[in-house]
């Protein structure tokens, strides 16, 4: 609790790197950055990242957990291979991402070429194009995330007593109609701690962003982490920074509480 309390004491502050003075100015930073356009570009792009990356996650998920509930050959190959993003180190992740989306070396323009989709001198600039470099930092989130995401709703679709499945087909009911009015609602609580843990790591992680882009081109894909550590570190102004990095404390506080507020209602129901 103790960097909590410091980053609370700093953004009422005017605390600057490599200066020993320091005042209260209450919510100056605050009110100062709703007026600042970087900052509420960095607010659009975090909340645009966060909600498309946890759609794609939970969708995804939800396939690759059904697909991984039945037997078949292989099925601990995949299974390894799937966790292999959770557990790799991030940062050598993004980098392997970083030679991916590469304007001159990557494999996906040479796999683009070799279909005939773009001419033989033709290279996308994935990392380079504003519209394109939040898109390609989505994706890699996705990626990071996905493993997770999996294996949590593949437990809450192993704790489903497979009679209940049974009936339903007795009765008539067909895979969509199973899946959407009994399989979902059942694990509609597990799903919550999922979501509520990728809205955590969406809000309050800055390593594919730092390592991909830095917060470029032209701060397209600049979020609230990365401008709190450019501005607070990078920039001096401590201050700032830590008024930057608490702005979605409140909303992150309420998400918890609505997320488990809705899976333990969901519990005793």
């Amino acid at each position: 609790g103790v960097p909590f309390g410091l980053a609370l004491f700093y953004s009422v502050s005017d605390v600057t790197v490599g200066s020993t003075e320091m005042r209260f100015v209450g919510l100056k930073h605050f009110r100062e950055l709703l007026d600042t356009p970087k900052f509420l570009q960095a607010l659009k792009n975090t909340l645009l990242f966060a909600v498309v990356s946890q759609c794609l996650v939970l969708i995804l998920a939800n396939i690759l957990a059904q697909a991984l509930l039945h037997e078949f050959r292989g099925k601990w190959v995949v299974r390894c291979l799937l966790l292999l993003p959770w557990v790799a180190p991030i940062s050598l992740g993004s980098i392997g991402w970083l030679w991916i989306f590469d304007s001159i070396y990557s494999p996906l323009n040479w796999t683009l070429q070799a279909l005939g989709l773009l001419g033989p001198h033709t290279r996308i600039m994935w990392l380079g194009k504003p519209e394109l470099a939040l898109g390609c930092v989505i994706v890699v989130h996705v990626w990071r995330l996905l493993p997770l995401a999996t294996v949590i709703q593949l437990a809450g679709l192993s704790s489903i007593p497979q009679e209940i499945h049974e009936a339903a087909a007795v009765d008539g009911a067909g895979f969509w109609r199973r899946h959407f009015q009994i399989t979902l609602p059942l694990v509609a609580p597990i799903m919550s701690v999922a979501v509520l843990f990728g809205f955590v790591f969406a809000f309050t992680d800055m390593i594919v962003i730092y390592v991909l882009t830095r917060g470029g081109p032209y701060n397209s894909t600049q979020v609230l982490a990365s401008l709190a550590f450019f501005t607070g570190i990078d920039g001096g102004d401590l201050g700032e920074g830590a008024a930057i990095s608490l702005f979605l404390f409140p909303f992150l506080v309420a998400i918890a509480m609505l997320m488990l507020r809705l899976a333990r209602r969901t519990e005793v129901a």
